[in-house]
């Protein structure tokens, strides 16, 4: 059987070596469109290659994906963190698992996962075809002739679709003509750009656990970190909130307000009690010294600024009707956004092939027997953490085992 992949990166990769496992006779065929494998898996993790996250429960993995989580349960059932760990350990390639569950090789240098998929792609008899752009794909008798931009018309039995997400909806073409429906693609994992620098001066400055929120219709709420960058913000809380509401801040063109409150493990009661009993028992500290709950003081100072309390004022001093107010900020500080950033140099896609088209038994598709698809071709995606690259290895690996099989 001869078998073509479409796509260079983790999930091409890995699913070209599930098949050969099946399938060990099999014609394997990788056709990346540039000139760059496994680019992803070399930049992630800051170089260092955050092969997956190791939450063990699945009702809780789930929740970190806002596409896909439903269609996710099975597969990861079928193909765990701990499947991929495992699989990466019996090869050679130590793992670490760190404090935030993010799973990392011991090495923490990329390089090293890459030099292990390339060389069992290589003990695999696996061959690779660079610069090779699909144009067409049609139907012919019981398998597919595939038209390439070099001129070429290839036969295969089956095709395995694992291009990757894309921000032109052009990359989607020749899949739409194979009638799949194909969910417009929109940015996710991104940072904002503050319409003001309210934080100049701080960057660098984070809080470790901040609630987001933005009315919308319904009300999208993120709990997570906050980081403060040069004109703008980051952070994971940030990220995981550009993942759940990337449709409606892309129809919002990026241009936004959404609230922070920077104490919600306290109530306001709570915090307004802890303010005032401050006041009582030390009335002539200056309130801008002061350090409280887990927000660091320069980030204390501006806080206060910003609401016009000077900062080197005794506490003694300020009204406690301007202490409520305060504490109304510190709750629900009002945030304007004018753009977003790329996370780095990672780009990740909320759309993509719709969901309701694949088999998630098999990975392959409803409308085209004898096409599969693996991750995040797929209306499929992850926060920040290792989920991208979990769930393009499980669909990744049950489409390797599911495309020899005979329909």
């Amino acid at each position: 059987m001869k078998i073509a992949v479409v796509g260079g990166g983790a999930a091409g990769f890995f699913s070209a070596i599930s098949i050969k496992e099946s399938m060990p006779d099999a014609d394997v065929y990788i056709f990346e469109k540039s000139d760059k494998l496994l680019s992803k898996v070399k930049i992630s993790g800051g170089g260092r290659c955050n092969i997956t996250n190791a939450t063990a429960d699945v009702k809780e993995l789930v929740k970190n994906y806002p596409r896909g989580d439903k269609e996710l349960i099975s597969v990861f059932t079928r193909f765990s963190p701990a499947d991929i760990i495992n699989w990466f350990e019996y090869r050679g390639v130590k793992t670490k698992t760190e404090e935030d569950n993010r799973v990392f090789p011991v090495t923490d240098n990329s390089q090293t996962v890459i030099d292990c998929i390339l060389n069992e792609t290589k003990t695999k008899n696996i061959q690779i075809k660079l610069n090779h752009t699909i144009q067409e794909i049609r139907k012919e008798n019981n398998g597919f002739i595939i038209n390439f931009n070099r001129g070429e018309q290839i036969y295969f039995d089956k095709i395995l679709v694992a291009q990757g997400g894309s921000k032109k909806q052009e990359a989607y073409e020749w899949i739409r003509n194979l009638g799949h429906t194909i969910i417009n693609p929109v940015p996710s994992l991104f940072t904002f750009v503050l319409s003001q620098n309210i934080f100049s001066g701080l960057e660098g400055v984070s809080v470790p656990e901040v609630v987001i929120t933005l009315k919308n219709g319904k009300c999208l709420a993120q709990r997570g970190s906050i980081l403060i960058t040069h004109g703008g913000v980051s952070g994971f809380g940030i990220l995981k909130f550009s993942a759940f509401a990337a449709r409606i801040l892309n129809e919002k063109n990026y241009k936004f307000t959404f609230t922070i409150n920077w104490i919600p493990e306290f109530t306001k009661e709570q915090i307004c009690n802890k303010l005032f009993n401050f006041k009582n028992t030390t009335p002539n500290k200056i309130f801008g010294s002061a350090s409280f709950f887990k927000i660091p003081s320069r980030l204390w100072k501006r806080l206060l600024q910003l609401s016009g309390i000077e900062a080197d004022k005794k506490i003694l001093e300020i009204s406690n009707q301007t202490i409520n107010k305060f504490v109304n900020e510190l709750t629900e500080q009002h945030i304007d956004i004018s753009g977003k950033n790329t996370n780095k140099e990672e780009f990740v896609t909320a759309g993509g092939v719709s969901l309701k088209e694949v088999n998630f038994k098999t990975m392959e598709s409803k409308i085209c027997p004898g096409i599969y698809f693996a991750g995040e071709v797929l209306d499929i995606d992850g926060v920040t953490g290792g989920f991208n690259f979990q769930s393009a290895w499980s669909t990744a690996w049950i489409a390797g085992k599911n495309v020899g099989k005979l329909n």
